[in-house]
């Protein structure tokens, strides 16, 4: 008689990434089901000027220095003609601050410019301004127009997306392009924000909590599968024994 080797095909199995809609409907239990950036704004011009401002920073750190800028340039015009160093120092509070300055500057006065003031509705337009990659383009486009795009994959979002074998590659944009085969078009502005509410609440970088993560049944990354996969090994072992 042929045997198969204890806990084997169950190991299999959850090396594998569960389907993109059960992991959606289970974050949309825990995190809602409209959820948004945490990015502090009152219009597209401020949309565009946080996002533009938040890589390498946490959104607490944008949200700290934003509102002393909102209150000195209340449109793009003012960034577009913003003396340099005084803009830099408003902005000093985050990494990168002469860069972003710079961005923000030259972003406001092509806008100005080419644009008629008007923050574009598309990818391609978006990534042709100073600062702008894909992920900013997309929260822009999810956040301010309710666009899909493309899914913006920060840090938080890769993370989860490779915890979940959604995706095996380190590079953003290639991340984003194994999410986008595997999530419905529907869903891609909000799956990032989902997975970001994950990546800060259980699914952390150094110290993740599967224990109170609303996946640990289905990510084939959880250490409560891990956990419970010994007893299981063990009870088939013993039952061979016993047959035996």
């Amino acid at each position: 008689m042929t045997t198969t080797a204890p806990g084997r095909s169950g190991s299999a199995a959850r090396m594998r990434a569960p389907p993109a809609t059960d992991v959606i409907r289970k974050l949309e239990l825990r995190y809602g089901k409209d959820p948004h950036t945490q990015l502090r704004h009152r219009n597209m011009t401020e949309l565009f000027v946080a996002v533009l401002l938040s890589p390498q920073c946490s959104d607490g750190q944008v949200n700290r220095v934003t509102p002393g800028l909102f209150a000195r340039y209340r449109d793009l015009g003012a960034y577009a003609h913003a003396d340099l160093r005084t803009l830099q120092a408003s902005l000093s509070g985050l990494n990168y601050y002469k860069t972003k300055a710079r961005h923000l500057r030259s972003a406001a006065l092509i806008l100005e410019t080419r644009f008629n003031g008007r923050i574009p509705k598309t990818i391609a337009e978006l990534t042709e301004l100073p600062g702008v990659g894909r992920k900013v383009a997309n929260v822009i486009l999810n956040e301010g127009y309710a666009i899909n795009e493309g899914i913006a994959v920060d840090t938080h979002c890769a993370r989860v997306a490779r915890r979940l074998r959604l995706s095996r590659s380190a590079r953003p944009e290639r991340i984003e392009r194994d999410l986008l085969k595997k999530v419905d078009r529907r869903e891609w502005g909000r799956v990032s924000s989902l997975f970001i509410e994950l990546g800060r609440d259980a699914c952390k970088a150094r110290a993740k909590e599967c224990a109170r993560c609303v996946l640990q049944e289905i990510c084939p990354s959880s250490d409560t599968l891990k956990t419970h996969a010994q007893p299981e090994s063990l009870q088939q072992h013993a039952l061979m024994a016993d047959a035996a």
